[in-house]
């Protein structure tokens, strides 16, 4: 299995007419015929005006096949596609390798927060590895949604995503995880193979299947 976590910016005020657009037009046109929708998320803090997709695929060939077969379709082209680019300010993906099973939450009206690490060269994978073990600790105070290694265009990088009923949940979570003497013994062995830590708060869309 292969995710690509694909990440659209708009111009102030043309996000609305891209998240319409994508409801009623082409989440109808594309449904999960040509690659899952795993998630749809706004950005609420981080980086504003930005559209977050999930998409899964069985591999990259799966995918390079089903974006071709879409790509004919006239529907998705004329009534989409066209009517999207003159919105759009920029895209970028990422491909993402799972290093845990992906864990979607049961319920809706969640918020999510995603944190992306850049990590010394070489050491994604080993962090990856220490932060999966430390999901028992971890999960004490909030559920994880999934872990990846991002495969291109970073390649040292590590995606981590979490689920929280609120913010206020989140900050709870936080502050009971910074007083937990285990996630505090993990941190000294962690931290020394980060190089950059970012973080943002998702809200998911109407036509996201993660709520």
């Amino acid at each position: 299995m292969i995710y690509e976590l694909r990440t659209y910016s708009f111009p102030p005020g043309k996000m609305p007419a891209y998240l319409k657009l994508a409801e009623e037009v082409g989440s109808k046109i594309r449904g999960d015929d040509y690659g899952k929708r795993e998630g749809s998320w706004v950005a609420e803090f981080g980086m504003l005006n930005q559209v977050w997709h999930l998409w899964s695929y069985p591999d990259l060939n799966e995918r390079q096949r089903l974006r071709a077969e879409l790509a004919k379709n006239d529907a998705w082209m004329r009534e989409f596609v066209a009517e999207i680019r003159p919105l759009l300010a920029k895209q970028e993906l990422r491909f993402l390798q799972s290093v845990r099973p992906m864990k979607p939450p049961a319920d809706r009206g969640n918020v999510y927060e995603l944190r992306i690490y850049r990590t010394k060269v070489g050491e994604a994978r080993t962090f990856a590895g220490q932060l999966s073990d430390m999901m028992p600790v971890r999960e004490r105070y909030s559920q994880n949604v999934g872990i990846w290694l991002t495969e291109a265009p970073q390649p040292n990088e590590v995606c981590h995503l979490w689920v929280y009923g609120d913010l206020n949940q989140r900050r709870d979570a936080r502050a009971k995880l910074m007083a937990d003497p285990d996630w505090l013994a993990f941190l000294p062995k962690a931290g020394p193979m980060l190089e950059e830590m970012h973080s943002t708060v998702l809200l998911p869309t109407a036509f996201s299947p993660m709520g």
